[in-house]
């Protein structure tokens, strides 16, 4: 049979690593073993159901018959109920009719960003680990400028590390409370970021492309503790000419099946990205829109809500992340980040090399099939998030965790650490 020919960039595009490994994991599941699935960035709708008051009001806006349509910038009272937002909870200012861009989640926001901005041939700077840069890349034929964050800074890039590649850039993409790590930029760091950018764009000329920022935010509400979560346009305002946020209601309402998302950015690129998405039609459905709409104008509901999932997720991330820890002091090799933001966990399983009962553990492929196979546990290593093919590090989400299971799943991994020699 011959071999079927199509375009170079589905021959050459690289489908998800995280839902094929998400497949291996529901095949064993189908056959009847429980497996401890920390790996989709997802919710368990059991563990952490929507909103009562936002199902309500979906549920009402499809009964009052708002199925058609919606207008290809999102629904005015949706953007406008975004700019009151992210005015009371951030103190930015964006124009609700030119500002503001909603769409169906952040993916195809993300992807009209890359399409506005980026040529074939132009620089694209992102940080690994982080998620789907380098497909986004791909998607635009940019030129992939990688920057490897390191555990020192909480595998966050630094000013430093992107300085050199800043010159003749198109598009800096970065992500904080970062996926797949949880962690977040430090108030110095980002500054000394936002300062980069805006010493690139003041030396370039008129009618030169600019640099672009591309921020996204997704997860900027769950944050723990201490942590504070800075935006660039709040540390220097002059980066509203040159910021695009990605934000949405997918991870903080536990809505990632809802689809609402929006960007905020400069009025003559959120145009274009429209212009971009009405062809993609990757609108939010009508009735979504008009339910999100109303929610987010009950702040008490919201508020309670944020408190609500914030604590779960608090206390599943930190009681993991002491098992870790534990772990590591019985002189396990692993190892973990103090828990942030989002829904992330960082750890470390560092065996490649080792033997466990016989079989050789050659590669960090061979340790991630070890912990699947005899501790049950499904994490995401780093290398689906463009990191070195060895790195020893992971993504482990909780977003699907049961509280009652977590000592249990700590319990199966020390005995298959156990096994390792």
């Amino acid at each position: 049979m011959a071999t079927l020919k199509l375009s170079t960039l589905a021959e050459t595009l690289i489908g998800s690593e995280i839902v094929k490994l998400g497949g291996i994991v529901k095949e064993k599941i189908k056959q009847g073993e429980h497996i401890y699935n920390y790996t989709i960035g997802d919710f368990d709708s059991a563990e952490f159901p929507i909103p009562a008051l936002l199902t309500q009001e979906i549920a009402e806006a499809y009964k009052a018959g708002y199925t058609t349509y919606p207008a290809s910038e999102g629904e005015m009272d949706l953007r406008q109920a975004v700019a009151k937002y992210i005015k009371n909870k951030e103190l930015l200012d964006y124009d609700a009719a030119s500002e503001i861009l909603i769409a169906a989640g952040g993916r195809p926001l993300i992807y009209a960003a890359y399409r506005a901005i980026v040529d074939k041939g132009d620089k694209v700077i992102y940080p690994v680990p982080s998620w789907n840069n380098n497909h986004y890349t791909h998607f635009t034929e940019g030129q992939h400028v990688m920057i490897e964050a390191s555990r020192e800074n909480n595998f966050m890039p630094t000013a430093a590390q992107i300085e050199p590649h800043i010159k003749g850039s198109a598009l800096l993409a970065v992500c904080s409370p970062l996926n797949p790590t949880g962690t977040v930029f430090k108030k110095e760091e980002l500054e000394a970021i936002c300062d980069l950018v805006l010493k690139e764009n003041t030396s370039r000329g008129e009618g030169e492309k600019k640099l672009y920022l591309l921020y996204d935010q997704i997860y900027w509400t769950l944050t723990f503790g201490d942590t504070v979560h800075y935006n660039p346009v709040s540390l220097r305002p002059q980066m509203k000419a040159y910021t695009i946020f990605i934000d949405g209601i997918s991870k903080a309402f536990a809505s990632t099946g809802v689809r609402v998302g929006w960007s905020m950015g400069p009025a003559e690129v959120i145009a274009k990205m429209k212009a971009i998405n009405s062809h993609v039609g990757a609108w939010a459905p009508m009735a979504e829109q008009k339910a999100v709409a109303k929610f987010m104008a009950q702040g008490e509901a919201v508020e309670t809500y944020l408190t609500h999932i914030k604590s779960e997720l608090n206390y599943r991330l930190q009681n993991i992340y002491e098992g870790f820890i534990q772990l590591k002091k019985e002189g396990f090799a692993v190892d973990a980040i103090t828990p942030q933001a989002a829904i992330y966990l960082t750890i470390k399983i560092d065996l490649a090399g080792k033997m466990a009962e016989g079989v050789s553990l050659q590669s960090q492929a061979d340790v991630t099939a070890y912990l699947l196979n005899e501790a049950k546990l499904a994490i995401i290593p780093f290398h689906c998030f463009g990191a070195k093919t060895d790195s020893s590090w992971y993504r482990l989400s909780v977003g699907c965790c049961k509280k009652e299971e977590i000592t249990e799943m700590l319990e199966k991994l020390k005995t298959a650490l156990q096994k390792v020699k």
